[in-house]
């Protein structure tokens, strides 16, 4: 008769979770022993009880990174209240936090808050897309070819340190008191920090990504698209997040020097009409405004994406996460 197979006993299987690379080693170490006495499997067991942990703590939301920007952003209104109580400048001339405050509300029942704050929005928005459209093929040429980027490359680095508001008489000129003029300042603004960036990032791929795609036949195009950008995406991130401050930037200088003909009325607007009244109260309000978008266009947009990137390369450490 033939004989019954020999039973094997069916190890217990451990789903995958990401680690460290100390964690991982641990539990290796004790894996691969040949004992296997008690002090082995109480230092695997630690080892998978410090894997799970790290994954737990993946999922819990860090309220600290909540609780402290409200708690600094609390201190400062009481120190704003502070000093506005001491009464060292009149009320008209340094309106306290309850003033400003009162101030939005009556910009909101007149709808010039939301008109002001959608408008400078889609400029900003709209523009800085055109621009990242402009920049990255623009960038991954200079990039690629070098007798390009040594003729303009200087110029690139010169148009970045030119104040945007420079631009405006001359966008006005030539294209009237239009929303032509504000979006060419935004261009001018934010498409030679998304070059630069781009640039920068394609000079700190490693040179061996370049020599594989040249074994595997990429072409040219190829290797642009499918090498070189892919691996570039760090710092061209920065050139991104840095193209959208100086994209703001130059959108609100462009509104406050603009105003009228066919321009609509954003939050630069908003800003040039408080000084034109002398209304404190509205200039505060609508710099609270241009600080709350770009704070808020950092936190929902490009935080998480950045933090993403890096975690997905490995270059996001334990205590950030």
């Amino acid at each position: 008769m033939p004989s019954n197979p020999p039973l094997v006993e069916e190890e217990p299987v451990v789903e995958p979770v990401e680690a460290t690379a100390a964690e991982t080693r641990h539990v290796h170490a004790a894996l691969t022993r040949t004992s296997t006495g008690k002090e082995d499997l109480r230092e695997l067991e630690s080892g998978l009880d410090s894997l799970q942990s790290d994954a737990d703590r993946k999922h819990r939301i860090d309220w600290t990174r909540i609780l402290l920007p409200v708690a600094a952003l609390v201190v400062l209104v009481l120190v704003w209240q502070f000093y506005v109580s001491l009464g060292v400048k009149r009320r008209d001339l340094v309106p306290g936090p309850l003033d400003v405050l009162g101030q939005l509300g009556v910009l909101w029942s007149d709808g010039k808050l939301q008109e002001s704050v959608c408008t400078s929005l889609q400029r900003g928005v709209v523009g800085f897309l055109i621009s990242v459209a402009i920049a990255t093929p623009v960038g991954l040429l200079l990039a690629q070819v070098a007798p390009l980027r040594r003729a303009f490359g200087p110029l690139i680095s010169g148009l970045q340190v030119l104040p945007s508001v420079a631009w405006v008489p001359a966008a006005i000129i030539w294209f009237g008191l239009t929303d032509a003029t504000v979006y060419f300042v935004v261009f001018m603004g934010a498409i030679p920090s998304i070059i630069n960036g781009l640039i920068s990032g394609v000079d700190q791929i490693p040179p061996q990504y370049r020599r594989v795609g040249t074994v595997l036949g990429a072409s040219r195009l190829q290797m642009a698209l499918q090498i070189v950008l892919p691996a570039a995406l760090p710092g061209y991130l920065g050139g991104l997040k840095q193209g959208w401050a100086f994209s703001w930037r130059s959108l609100m200088a462009a509104e406050i020097i603009a105003v009228g003909g066919t321009i609509g009325f954003g939050l630069g607007s908003l800003l040039d009409q408080g000084r034109t009244l002398s209304d404190m109260a509205v200039v505060m309000a609508a710099i609270l405004l241009i600080l709350a978008v770009g704070i808020l266009i950092e936190l929902l947009v490009f935080g998480p994406i950045e933090k993403r990137l890096l975690r997905s390369r490995g270059l996001l450490s334990g205590s950030t996460r």
